[in-house]
């Protein structure tokens, strides 16, 4: 537990699109962290987003954010191929990390990273995010006090036609073979994948197919996967970039009712039993991780609190996702 009076200086590693509104500035409105330096491999870009965001120091140099004696710990906000490299210099440095979702391409990279904070005993967190946001915890209150019996199935469909960028010719690390198998499913699925695992516990079995349909670019754009949690309650999914309706439904069938939500939309929950149906819309903060992050500190300063996205959950979800696109 750290002490209650000290700041946590924070450094970020990446400040792309996803640390401009959704998670950087959250860093700078949590009493007792401060985000002090930015790094970025474009020096007038790091020093641009050091600027905007009135941060002390950038870096193009990510070793040189690591090693700062001013910064006790660091954001990896990076595509995922480059999260191994620097979460190893993170933890040999013995820093508090956070690394974006997901923790890493493979189920053997994730193993890596989670050995190595656990043998040098530092924290680390991963930002599924969505485990930290009112509206999801809100299910699972519902789910705790069985308001539809006993949970018998949850199936989550995703589909979504093709981006302009898909459709282009211009280069997406999203989309690329080398850094996301899967593609979308990795950056999306995740999520979606991480949030059924806290509602439901682990999975004990998973099978699935994936394909590349469209061949717009290198990684795969559909698949389909079925398994079994822990608990016996049993879980479908499908998920396709390359359809023309769009849409994002999880429904979850209990013994008395149902749950229906969205994973990204912002649209309300909905709980059916019986004869009584209730809709909840519950918005989202403007700066959507920042209990994530308010979590992070509860963590590090409460002895009696733990952070609902832990690394070995991160690491139990890319084993799921390995299982869904065929790699182990």
């Amino acid at each position: 537990m750290m002490d209650k009076n000290k700041t946590i200086r924070w450094g970020i590693i990446g400040c792309g699109n996803v640390t401009e509104v959704k998670s950087g500035p959250a860093y700078q409105l949590i009493e007792g962290f401060a985000l002090k330096a930015v790094m970025r491999r474009d020096a007038d870009k790091a020093k641009d987003y050091a600027i905007r965001h009135k941060v002390d120091r950038f870096y193009s140099d990510s070793d040189q954010l690591i090693q700062d004696p001013e910064i006790d710990a660091v954001y990896i906000a990076t595509p995922p191929d480059a999260h191994l490299t620097f979460a190893l210099k993170v933890a040999e440095a013995g820093k508090i990390c956070c690394i974006e979702k997901p923790l890493a391409p493979s189920f053997e990279e994730c193993q890596t990273i989670y050995q190595k904070f656990k043998e040098s005993n530092t924290p680390l967190f991963v930002a599924y995010y969505r485990r930290s946001l009112p509206r999801f915890l809100k299910v699972k209150e519902w789910l705790k006090n069985h308001e539809i019996g006993e949970v018998r199935h949850v199936h989550w469909k995703f589909s979504a036609s093709p981006s302009d960028l898909d459709l282009s010719d211009e280069y997406n690390w999203r989309t690329d073979r080398k850094i996301a198998t899967g593609g979308h499913f990795d950056d999306l699925a995740s999520h979606g994948l991480d949030l059924l695992v806290y509602l439901f516990d682990e999975m004990k079995d998973v099978s699935g197919f994936s394909t590349n349909q469209q061949n717009l670019y290198t990684s795969d754009d559909a698949m389909t996967a079925c398994w079994v949690h822990k608990n016996g309650v049993m879980g479908s999914g499908c998920w396709n970039f390359g359809t023309q309706e769009n849409e994002d439904r999880v429904e979850i069938l209990g013994s008395k009712g149902s749950i229906v939500f969205s994973v990204f939309h912002e649209n309300p929950i909905v709980l059916k039993k019986q004869d009584t149906l209730e809709e909840l819309f519950i918005e989202h903060p403007h700066h959507v991780q920042l209990p994530h992050v308010e979590n992070m500190k509860k963590d590090l300063f409460s002895a009696d609190f733990s952070h609902p996205s832990t690394a070995k959950d991160a690491v139990h979800v890319s084993w799921v996702m390995d299982k869904i696109l065929g790699k182990n």
